[in-house]
């Protein structure tokens, strides 16, 4: 259904989160800070702050600054699994005010109920038609639909998002975005078509102009190709996919490694 203006593209998630582009910013850990997401908030899409680094206090103070730099709609993302205490977090989201969140890497029954009961509106991330199953019963707003094709971290066991997406959309009435493996226009319209309501982007918000990431690392992923990402720990929770590399090459087919340790232990790069 379009809007007055035909220029621009509305999509249940555009109404529910009163944004103008179906866009969300993935919630990279150190990476999904106020100046990268106030600038996709800005251009009409929703920036989102990240809580995986645990930072409480940096991230208290990103959130204020937020309020700072844009007056349009952001989130925050909870990933449960990467940080000390999931419970605290949540009761620290509520406190700043925050509207909308997105839940991840962990079970969507431990929070949706209290942040619902806050007034939030909550999305919740899922690798797996089982996963969507869980999450809508537990009352999510709308589901994140991660397919294997995109960055960091993933099921061990990943289904292509070109086969998770319409599979979810089929079963389930709730609003979905699609993420994992969309970068662009065309890419956008191949979701939308899969009847999803929006994309998640990821990779290419790291690349941004905005992003707080060094310079190399940018090019890096401006430079990389079609084959130039390795999917580590397959055998293991949590799975990733990281960009190619001698040091995560040696990883792709090792099962008595944990590949997040070891992308994490900067000593040994």
């Amino acid at each position: 259904m379009a809007r007055e203006d035909p220029e621009v593209l509305s999509t249940r998630v555009t109404d529910l989160l009163g944004i103008e582009i179906p866009i969300l910013q993935a919630p990279m850990g150190w990476i999904a800070r106020s100046t990268l997401a106030a600038a996709v908030s800005n251009a009409g899409a929703l920036g989102i702050i990240e809580t995986s680094s645990g930072e409480l206090d940096v991230i208290r103070n990103e959130i204020a600054r937020m309020k700072d730099l844009t007056e349009k709609p952001f989130g925050v993302n909870i990933a449960q699994a990467f940080v000390a205490d999931p419970a605290a977090i949540v009761e620290f989201v509520i406190d700043q005010g925050v509207r909308f969140v997105t839940t991840s890497a962990g079970s969507p029954t431990r929070h949706t109920a209290q942040l619902k009961d806050a007034g939030l509106t909550v999305f919740h991330v899922v690798p797996s038609l089982e996963a969507a199953e869980k999450a809508v019963a537990a009352g999510v707003d709308g589901l994140i639909v991660e397919g294997g094709e995109g960055g960091g971290f993933k099921s061990p066991r990943p289904v292509s998002t070109m086969v998770l997406l319409p599979e979810i959309t089929k079963a389930f009435e709730l609003p979905v975005i699609g993420a994992g493996g969309f970068l662009d226009g065309r890419t956008m319209a191949a979701a939308l078509a899969l009847g999803a309501d929006g994309i998640q982007l990821g990779s290419a918000m790291v690349a941004s102009a905005e992003s707080p990431v060094h310079q190399n690392w940018k090019q890096a992923i401006l430079d990389a190709s079609m084959t130039d990402t390795v999917f580590v720990s397959g055998s293991s929770s949590p799975a990733l996919r990281a960009l190619r590399t001698p040091y995560s090459e040696a990883m792709e087919f090792t099962h008595d490694q944990n590949g997040f340790a070891a992308l994490g232990d900067l000593d040994a790069v």
